[in-house]
This record gives C-alpha cells, sequence and structure tokens, in this order.
C-alpha cells in the first residue's frame, strides 16, 4: 500500500507561524490607520480698507487666538492695509502699553520730583546717532509718556504749544515745530528723556528723569519693545508725496 505524505506541525512551527500572520496584519492595519495629510494651513489674509466684508470668526477660532508674552497673537488671520503697505497680525499690546510700564518703574526709583515740579518731555533719540535723530516710535513714547505722567499727577509742559491758535486750509493748530514761536521762559525743572537702541527682537529703550540745572539722574527706566509692536506704527502719508507708476514720490 502506497503511503501518503503528510505536513506535521508541532506546536513551536504552529506557534511561530500564528504570530507572523497576526504581525502582517497589525503592519496592514497601521499603515491604512495613518492617513497622510501633505496640505499645510493657508494664511488667512483679511483686507481692512473695507473693500471686502469682514468675515465671520467663530468662538472656536477666537479661542484659538491667544496672545503671546509680549501682546502678539500667534495664529492667523492678518490684517492689511490699502495696497499692501501694512499687513500683520492684530496686537493686543500697543507702545503705550510699554510706555505705561516704563513710567511705572520711573515712580518706584523716582526722586525730588513731585507734583509742584513740572516735567518737560522730548523725543527719544537714536543712540548709535549724534543725538540729534528719532524715529516715528521716538515721537510716539513722548507723546505717551505725556499722558503716562499727567495720570500720576505730575504736572507737564508742553513746549510746543503756540500763544495763539494758526487756522489754516489743512486744519486749526496750536501746537508748532518752529522754535521761533515758542516761548523762551517756561517753569521746567525736569525733563523726561531717553535713546533708542535696535536689538535683537526689537528696540533697546532706556527712559530717565533730568534735573534741568543739575543733570542729574532722578530716574531711569529700560525695556525692550519688540519688533512687531514697533511696526505697527505706520507713517501718514503726506499730501506731498505722488504716486507715479506704483512708486512714491516725496518732495524733499
Amino acid at each position: 500500500m502506497k503511503k501518503t505524505s503528510h505536513m506535521i506541525l508541532t506546536p513551536l512551527v504552529l506557534s511561530a507561524w500564528l504570530s507572523g500572520c497576526a504581525m502582517f496584519e497589525d503592519e496592514q492595519q497601521s499603515v491604512t490607520m495613518q492617513p497622510v495629510n501633505d496640505t499645510l494651513p493657508t494664511m488667512q489674509v483679511i483686507d481692512i480698507t473695507g473693500a471686502e466684508p469682514l468675515p465671520e470668526v467663530s468662538q472656536e477660532s477666537q479661542d484659538d487666538t491667544r496672545a503671546d508674552s509680549f501682546g502678539a497673537f500667534g495664529q492667523p488671520p492678518q490684517y492689511s492695509s490699502v495696497q499692501g503697505a501694512y499687513k500683520g497680525r492684530p496686537l493686543a499690546k500697543h507702545v503705550g502699553d510699554y510706555v505705561k510700564n516704563l513710567t511705572q518703574d520711573l515712580i518706584s526709583n523716582m526722586e525730588y520730583v513731585n507734583t509742584q515740579t513740572p516735567v518737560a518731555v522730548t523725543h527719544f533719540a537714536l543712540l548709535d546717532s549724534n543725538l540729534q535723530e528719532t524715529n516715528l516710535l521716538g515721537h510716539q513714547m513722548a507723546e505717551s509718556f505725556v499722558h503716562e505722567l499727567h495720570k500720576f499727577r505730575i504736572p507737564v509742559l508742553d513746549y510746543k504749544a503756540t500763544d495763539y491758535i494758526r487756522v489754516t486750509d489743512s486744519g486749526d493748530f496750536i501746537l508748532t515745530r518752529d522754535y521761533l514761536e515758542l516761548s523762551a521762559n517756561l517753569p521746567m525743572e525736569y525733563v523726561l528723556t531717553g535713546t533708542l537702541t535696535k536689538h535683537q527682537g526689537g528696540y533697546l529703550v532706556n527712559a530717565r528723569i533730568l534735573g534741568l540745572n543739575s543733570k542729574a539722574v532722578v530716574a531711569s527706566a529700560q525695556t525692550l519693545i519688540p519688533f512687531y509692536v514697533v511696526d505697527a506704527l505706520i507713517p501718514s502719508e503726506r499730501k506731498t508725496d505722488e504716486m507715479r507708476d506704483g512708486v512714491r514720490l516725496t518732495r524733499g
């Protein structure tokens, strides 16, 4: 009688064969259960000129846009102005907030200045210049300091005010930059001034209050204003500027 050959699976071989099948099924499941997403999220840019209506922001997206420690939102959307002159994320803080912190530091270590000593505020000069140059940040910081000092009931003198109101076609003004129109006798005893230095990530601001006669420093403060807070200050468009072939021409 002819004998038929059969495959005999020992328990050890059977166990190895079943474990191999299970590993193969797990690999197939791991591949099929992990979808691949190659698409990146697009940045949403919103035109604030009014050409297009602003989209409605859901409550979930509002909760997701949280401000960082510097006051800027770390997520889109972005806002742009006329012809793309400015494009950036909305800020939760502006230059005035940093000036407020500087003023509190000045008040905390201030000497001799009180409610009976008038203070004048000058523009902040660029440190790497001849100290006769500034920028839009230096101008705005002086305006913000006038407001913050007045809140602390410290008398502030605006030496750029004239004795009359100038009525022109452009508007009615009392402030001027012509020193010949200013008063030479003002009861100023102290002056708030400072310097600006470009730093990695922002502007390093040094503020101090000086005695006008003694030149002694009676208060000082220092902070760093991030670049994206400074860049939120947009220079005004002068009427003397003209656009020609997409290029802005400025009359000197």
